[in-house]
């Protein structure tokens, strides 16, 4: 809850107006687990609230610890889904990436979350559970919405978990600590600029419109050429950074003639291009293309004024790397 919010729940319990922000800060700053710690509010307005409400907070259900590090954690939802996000630790940093929707609608023929279909949005508070309940929750440095789902897809949800991960009374985060991901819902991502601050990632993965719809369905609804046009409009140069992810199939789009039309299509436009590496899932034709040709293709769109790095792949041991995650408990069929 935002503070207005709980400004009504405590009119609501019998509480003094200002109790809202002591509630936010056990929330919020303190991580308190039950709302019996919150020691600062009368024993009566503790008890009105224990009857109304809860924290929230679930723990996960199932968890998996790849050799690299990174942890993939499997997260119960309030409408009965299970959702899975990941912990990758990175020397000083720390990143979780965390889904937005059980499923997906987008149905990206080389994802596993968009083969397994649609569940359901997920609500503002089984996002922030995902952040909340984490082991290693303190250590985070940075959050991606690039695990299960589309962003812009369950809008009203995401922007509400970000304001109050970045609200001076919530977790007051930086928006430059957060990243949110969309293959490029055009109302999503116009109204994500006007209300939001956190960085925007686009899911490009072919410069080709035609080529593009073969991999990628939502490019029929979400076209290319149009969502280019609304983000070139658009002042980069400031806190927001603007990022490409770009997965790399040998022989489909890693020719010269995809980063030539990459330089031609990005190099207008102030930004930076992830290179990824596809993680093979069963029955697809798509190939990850080779070492050397990741590098070269980096070379060339930097070499051409596309800053361009390569993503280093984490957790794929256990299903954790980009476009591996589904809502299947361990072992299940």
């Amino acid at each position: 809850m935002t503070l207005d919010e709980l400004k009504a729940v405590a009119t609501e319990v019998g509480l003094p107006g200002f109790a809202a922000k002591q509630i936010m800060e056990w929330v919020y700053g303190k991580h308190v687990r039950s709302i019996d710690e919150m020691t600062n509010l009368s024993k009566n307005g503790r008890t009105a609230l224990s009857e109304r409400y809860e924290i929230g907070c679930k723990e996960p259900s199932d968890v998996q610890q790849s050799v690299d590090g990174t942890a993939k954690y499997l997260f119960p939802t309030e409408s009965g889904q299970q959702v899975e996000c990941v912990f990758i630790p990175d020397g000083e940093r720390a990143t979780l990436c965390v889904s937005s929707q059980a499923g997906c609608r987008m149905g990206c023929r080389f994802c596993m979350t968009g083969r397994q279909g649609f569940g359901g949005n997920l609500t503002a508070t089984d996002i922030l559970n995902q952040v909340y309940s984490v082991p290693g929750s303190e250590l985070l440095t940075n959050i991606v919405f690039m695990g299960q789902g589309e962003p812009m897809d369950n809008l009203d949800a995401v922007l509400k978990a970000t304001q109050l991960l970045t609200d001076s009374n919530g977790w007051a985060w930086s928006p430059k600590r957060i990243t949110v991901s969309t293959v490029g819902v055009r109302k999503g991502v116009e109204r994500f600029l006007k209300e939001s601050d956190c960085h925007l990632a686009i899911s490009l993965h072919n410069p080709f419109p035609e080529e593009r719809l073969q991999m990628m369905p939502a490019e029929k609804a979400y076209g290319l050429e149009d969502l280019l046009a609304l983000l070139g409009k658009q002042d980069w140069s400031h806190q927001r950074r603007l990022s490409f992810e770009y997965i790399v199939f040998g022989g489909l789009n890693d020719s010269e003639r995809h980063a030539r039309e990459l330089v031609r299509l990005l190099a207008p436009i102030e930004c930076r291009v992830n290179l990824i590496r596809f993680h093979e899932i069963p029955d697809t034709p798509y190939k990850g293309a080779s070492e050397e040709k990741m590098v070269w293709l980096r070379d060339y769109l930097t070499k051409h004024g596309v800053t361009t790095t390569i993503r280093a792949s984490r957790g794929q041991d256990i299903y954790a790397a980009c476009g591996l995650l589904h809502s299947k408990v361990k072992g299940e069929e």
